[in-house]
């Protein structure tokens, strides 16, 4: 059985922040159901497809059941009040007042149930001069401050770019996970406060800022674009390779440190008392990057990797999907996993979920995959609400 066997959740989301958070969800063991409007999500638009089927829903809808409803017809609104009454948690991503204007009100819901957990995820947040300015994933990462520290060292003339991923809306899809399942083990206990919760994608990414804060209050630092090194440890880059590949070295403890620069035959920069402690090291990283760089261009991606972790030195050349899709321990945690979509049918490659349960095997937390919209539309209807036909 699955940790969260047992938790039922609906979901009102659409596009990416607030099914994420419930694919995690339904991949621990809820039973997620997804209000989609009577066309689907309209990530279903999204990517590539096979016979009109979305090869990226294949995962993004997995373990969820769907069923289809109006919500701007009374009677499908009450019929989410209805589900809401019999569910754990909701969770949605809304512009911010948008289930107030069409009468889905928290206020509304817990009248029904008032242990309801309602995890609202929105671009700025329920509150604050910006909370009814749109928003999607690249504003997050432009205002949370990731954006800026994505650009190359002086580089003017062509913007920061992206990291090629959803990356605010997964954050902040993560973060409403984890505190919903907070507030309902608070409902558990007795606690009844934290019912509504309020992430936003902006905010998501502004906590993973790490010391910059803290830096900029106290000294008045703002952290600048360090490109692919990182500021506060040293040597940590990455460096190209014969071949034209990249390869990705994070030498930055004193031992490690000692074994990378043995390793690529310079033993002398290890005895060198400027680099003794990583502050040294970072304050003359241009030095020891150009000497890691001198011998990383003198061999292959794969045959430096194969030296330094001989060294047990940490590195990885610069994967693409292609590279995670292939690679033995990829495949030898089931992360890469064959599913059989019947929608699309054939097998589709699914990442497995990330975390792992002491004797649940990783293929039981993918139990079938993104389903038709309302494909569940009887069966819901018929256990939850009473209907009939």
């Amino acid at each position: 059985m699955l940790p969260l066997t047992g938790l039922r959740i609906l979901e009102l989301g659409h596009y990416i922040a607030a099914p994420f958070a419930t694919r995690l969800l339904a991949d621990m063991g809820a039973e997620v159901i997804k209000v989609e409007p009577p066309g689907g999500d309209p990530v279903r638009g999204w990517g590539s497809s096979i016979d009109g089927h979305s090869v990226w829903f294949s995962v993004h809808g997995r373990n969820k059941l769907s069923v289809t409803l109006d919500l701007k017809n009374p009677r499908d609104r009450e019929r989410v009040v209805g589900l809401a009454a019999k569910c754990d948690a909701l969770v949605e991503n809304f512009r911010p007042g948008y289930l107030e204007r069409i009468g889905l009100a928290p206020a509304v819901l817990h009248a029904r149930n008032p242990d309801l957990i309602i995890a609202r995820i929105s671009g700025f947040g329920q509150d604050g001069p910006y909370r009814d300015k749109p928003a999607f994933g690249a504003i997050g990462e432009a205002m949370g401050g990731l954006r800026h520290l994505t650009a190359h060292p002086g580089q003017t003339d062509l913007p920061p770019p992206r990291c090629g991923v959803s990356i605010s809306d997964d954050l902040a899809g993560m973060y409403a996970a984890m505190a919903l399942v907070a507030a309902c083990w608070g409902v558990k206990v007795g606690n009844h406060r934290g019912r509504v919760i309020d992430v936003d994608l902006v905010s998501s990414v502004f906590s993973l800022m790490e010391g910059m804060l803290p830096e900029y209050g106290l000294f008045g630092w703002v952290r600048q674009p360090q490109g692919a090194a990182i500021k506060t440890a040293a040597p940590t880059n990455t460096y190209p390779c014969a071949d034209g590949k990249w390869l990705c070295i994070a030498g930055n403890s004193d031992l490690i440190f000692k074994r990378l620069m043995a390793a690529i035959g310079r033993p002398d920069l290890a005895e060198d008392p400027r680099f003794a402690t990583n502050a040294g090291r970072c304050a003359h990283v241009e030095e020891l990057d150009a000497a890691i760089a001198a011998w990383t261009r003198t061999r292959t991606a794969k045959e430096a990797e194969a030296v330094l972790e001989a060294a047990e030195v940490p590195c990885s050349r610069l994967y693409d999907i292609r590279d995670c899709a292939e690679d033995p321990h990829f495949r030898a945690r089931s992360m890469v996993m064959p599913v059989h979509d019947p929608l699309i049918g054939r097998e589709v490659l699914h990442p497995a979920a990330p975390f792992r349960f002491d004797g649940v095997a990783p293929q039981e937390m993918v139990r079938w995959t993104g389903p038709a919209p309302g494909a569940h539309n009887a069966q819901v209807f018929r256990e939850l609400l009473g209907e009939e036909g």
